[in-house]
């Protein structure tokens, strides 16, 4: 007669072992706190938020005891090393870890109704409080093992970036925080709806205005995590799908400059020989260009075979509603290239542009880099200057905040603003010089085909002028 009952929680799911538990990671924050005042045996890590301070855990086969309403129980933090031995086409696999939670047998009701729940409630609230944001990027396939292995790696996301710094215009600015904290409030609705709780970013501009930064401002407002999606380390739609499955809520999917992760940009126009006359009409829908895509050796036509289909499903097909509370970003500098199916509304929901600066944005720019208050600043003698350029030619907010910055300790405000207003005096004239030398061309031109029309026309060709 053995009258304990023992629960195990496994740290990845056992439904396709693709996902991490959510129990498991709940278990694991929760113990983190009894184990490190009671446990003999621990394991020291840098704590993800202090970098001069360590975070103890439970160490493998350690013990802890937990006590609930008076009743007692046992944790051990277990694991089990793969018996396969790893080969040529057997890579090595990760040790399965558990938890297992041992009591009496007469206590079952209790903690399978109350102390279990108590568990999962609080380890949540200990991840909550202690959640560093992450930023994951994934790595080309063949380095990781098929089993149980995370196909996301990394780093602290620690991106300085706020709404507040950023050079936009003040109205488009409010617009796009309302709209992200609506999102973040609208479970219920999407819900009601019958809609996946998910929205879908299209940042498009040139080179230099801000949509990388937008990003993390972004994650920053929301203490979102972000996942940076690089395409061309994707094999094939399948592996595209584990990786959304792999993504947790609260969280930002990123694919930037997607005009160049792969060919999606003018495919049903440059890939003739997979397309039927009636898809060049627009009459083929999205799911058999994508089986033809594949049929011609994916989207790229190199080692990643991603369709533009698999991708359509990334953003808003069946998987895409594995998980909530997500946003999906897309960054291009030349929206006009992208293929209408992947920036259509209900995919890509707000396209934001993000184009040359603004009076309005250099002066948000001006107070953060100068250290100027809002009277000082509109008061500038200088600013006055940088307007009446600002309307003469065009800069990026990139190169507005590099001329600000001070390059050296003696570097004030009047010194920053000078070094601005002499470059946009210098891009003016060079601007105006190519203008000038496009013109001087399409003059010569112009005249080249006169006299060839002349000449072709002539008597002594042997054709009759018209």
């Amino acid at each position: 007669y053995y009258p304990y009952i023992k629960i195990s929680v496994h740290e990845f799911t056992a439904d396709g072992r693709l996902k991490r538990s959510e129990a498991y990671s709940a278990v694991e924050a929760y113990l983190s706190t009894n184990s490190s005042r009671s446990a003999n045996r621990l394991k020291a890590e840098m704590s993800s938020r202090d970098s001069n301070s360590l975070v103890l855990t439970m160490d493998d086969h350690e013990l802890v005891a937990d006590h609930f309403a008076g009743v007692k129980v046992r944790w051990v933090a277990s694991k089990i090393a793969n018996p396969t031995q790893p080969g040529l086409y057997h890579p090595a696999q990760p040790e399965r870890r558990f938890y297992r939670l041992t009591f009496h047998k007469r206590h079952r009701q209790l903690i399978t109704d109350e102390y279990l729940p108590h568990v999962v409630r609080v380890g949540k609230e200990i991840r909550t409080r202690n959640r560093q944001r992450k930023l994951f990027t994934n790595s080309p396939n063949y380095k990781w093992p098929t089993y149980k292995h995370t196909m996301w790696s990394h780093i602290n996301f620690e991106h300085p970036a706020t709404f507040e710094t950023m050079g936009l215009d003040p109205a488009k600015k409010k617009d796009i925080i309302d709209d992200l904290v609506t999102f973040t409030e609208s479970r219920e609705f999407y819900s009601r709806i019958g809609k996946a709780w998910k929205r879908g970013y299209l940042l498009y501009g040139p080179p230099g205005t801000g949509k990388s930064t937008m990003i993390a401002a972004m994650a920053n407002l929301l203490n979102y995590d972000v996942y940076d999606l690089e395409l061309t380390a994707v094999k094939d739609n399948t592996e595209l799908r584990k990786l959304l499955i792999e993504t947790t809520s609260k969280s930002i999917i990123v694919i930037e400059d997607i005009d160049c992760s792969l060919d999606l940009t003018g495919q049903r126009k440059k890939n003739q020989k997979w397309l039927s006359d009636e898809e060049r009409d627009g009459k083929q829908t999205e799911k058999e260009i994508g089986v033809a895509a594949a049929a011609a050796g994916g989207v790229g036509g190199g080692s990643s075979r991603v369709t533009l289909s698999g991708l359509l499903n990334f953003i808003d097909g069946l998987w895409s509603a594995c998980g909530g509370e997500r946003l999906i970003v897309f960054t291009t500098n030349y929206v006009e290239k992208l293929d209408p199916a992947l920036i259509r509304r209900g995919r890509m929901d707000k396209h934001i542009e993000l184009s040359y600066c603004s009076f309005e944005a250099f002066k948000v720019l001006a107070r953060n880099y100068l250290k100027l208050d809002e009277e000082e600043g509109d008061d500038h003698p200088m600013f006055a200057t940088v307007e009446r350029l600002m309307k003469e030619m065009k800069i990026t907010p990139a190169d507005v905040a590099e001329n600000l910055m001070p390059k050296s300790p003696l570097d004030d405000a009047d010194t920053c603003l000078s070094r601005l207003i002499l470059a946009m005096e210098e891009a003016k004239e060079a601007a105006e010089m190519e203008r000038e030398v496009a013109a001087a061309r399409k003059l010569v031109e112009e005249k080249e085909k006169k006299v060839v029309g002349m000449v072709n026309g002539s008597p002594e060709n042997g054709v009759a002028p018209h």
